[in-house]
């Protein structure tokens, strides 16, 4: 019996590999609208941070193996029940601490020999205030315990800093610390690797496409990113040292990194556990590489090296579907989407949300309603795949309709 913290679309994949190979599932999600819930075989309405809660909901029994996936909330519930239930595999504190709060990550980092730049913790907003002057305007401005872009600002003026500070501390514990970084301008790029025995049995690398506005939003990624080899060589080693450093020696992650123009980067933060935003989807498509699989046979103590070896290299594109409105609004309808399905190259066309469904606006990753995922030979025939994609899908929303 496994058990999957969380049920949302990014979870999906794990119970459909588990499903495949015929493990019975518990599925942990305080939502009951989740949709992989429907293809669980039992359902926890408990929160994945609520270790005490699962096991008392478990009533005694115990699962072979607990999985979470694309997501930071239950994360110390993974490592907390792996270690009471003594699973083959037993997920490290080390990878916990450095995921969930953003100034341990940046010592572990420190430590590891990495590069850094510079940013400071407090619960102080005057200390914060002083850290912004400090460094230069502009200045980024997030929780340290957050993921998705929950909470995090770019401040370009010094009069725009205390309304950043308040929208940060929405999304944290009220009169928690806050984290003011410098703003490193370049390219965005995520590293996802997965580790086996101490070393990165696979690494991809793609580039992001971040949204206008302030709030850093994914709006999708091209893999591979065009990089020089050098720099290819140096983002992967550096990845799996600080994996090492983190006691994650077996499993994913996933780090963002910023690449300057004169070819020097940092690592913003890490997540330890498989990307979300259909990431897993498209290192299979680009690669021949299953993290999914991997990771289920992680959990379950069974070998998982093979999984990760590349069979091929493609171009694949990850485009988020979302609302264009800047206020809260509504899906009125949607059109096109087997359509989109069946053209050359579409490996994934996606909505969540369902027409008279409430939409926000685009300033987090958990307020997409979608993605396409197309791939093609190479960078050209991809995007000319993807524009072929939006051309034939269209969603209305409330007061204006728009191309996907």
């Amino acid at each position: 019996m496994m058990l999957i913290l969380g049920a949302s679309e990014d979870q999906l994949p794990v119970y459909l590999e588990a499903r495949r190979r015929g493990i019975p599932t518990i599925g942990v999600d305080v939502r009951g609208d989740r949709p992989a819930l429907a293809h669980a075989d039992e359902w926890l309405p408990v929160s994945t941070r609520d270790s005490d809660g699962i096991v008392a909901a478990l009533g005694g029994r115990r699962p072979t193996s607990v999985v979470a996936a694309a997501s930071d909330a239950g994360l110390w519930t993974w490592h907390e029940l792996c270690r009471r239930y003594g699973t083959p595999y037993r997920y490290p504190a080390g990878a916990v601490r450095a995921s969930v709060d953003k100034a341990v990550f940046h010592e572990v980092v420190r430590a590891a020999g990495v590069p850094v730049y510079r940013w400071r913790q407090s619960a102080d907003r005057a200390v914060l205030t002083r850290a912004a002057h400090e460094f230069g305007f502009p200045v980024v401005v997030k929780p340290p315990d957050t993921s998705g872009s929950k909470g995090v600002s770019l401040v370009e003026r010094p009069a725009d800093l205390p309304a950043a500070l308040a929208y940060a501390g929405r999304f944290t514990a009220a009169g928690g610390p806050l984290l003011v970084e410098e703003f490193l301008a370049g390219r965005n790029l995520t590293v996802d690797v997965f580790m086996c025995d101490g070393a990165a049995a696979f690494t991809g690398i793609t580039e992001k496409r971040m949204m206008p506005g302030p709030h850093f939003v994914i709006g999708g990624h091209l893999c591979p990113a065009p990089l020089a080899d050098a720099t290819r060589a140096a983002l992967a080693e550096s990845a799996e040292r600080l994996c090492r450093a983190i006691d994650l020696v077996d499993g994913s992650a996933n780090l963002d990194v910023v690449l300057r123009d004169d070819g020097t980067f940092a690592v913003i933060e890490a997540n330890a556990r498989l990307c979300g935003n259909s990431v897993p989807l498209l290192m299979r498509h680009v690669y021949g590489v299953d993290t999914v699989a991997a990771l289920v046979s992680l959990a379950t103590g069974e070998p998982f090296a093979d999984l990760l070896t590349p069979t091929r290299r493609d171009t694949g594109i990850i485009h988020v579907l979302a609302s264009p409105l800047a206020t809260d609004g509504v899906l009125s309808a949607v059109s096109g989407v087997q359509e989109a399905r069946a053209l050359p190259g579409v490996v994934c066309c996606e909505v969540y949300a369902e027409p008279g469904d409430p939409v926000r606006p685009f300033d987090q990753s958990a307020s997409k309603v979608g993605y396409l995922v197309v791939t093609g030979p190479d960078p050209a025939a991809a995007r000319a795949r993807l524009a072929a994609a939006l051309d034939v899908l269209v969603l209305d929303f409330e007061g204006a309709r728009v191309t996907a």
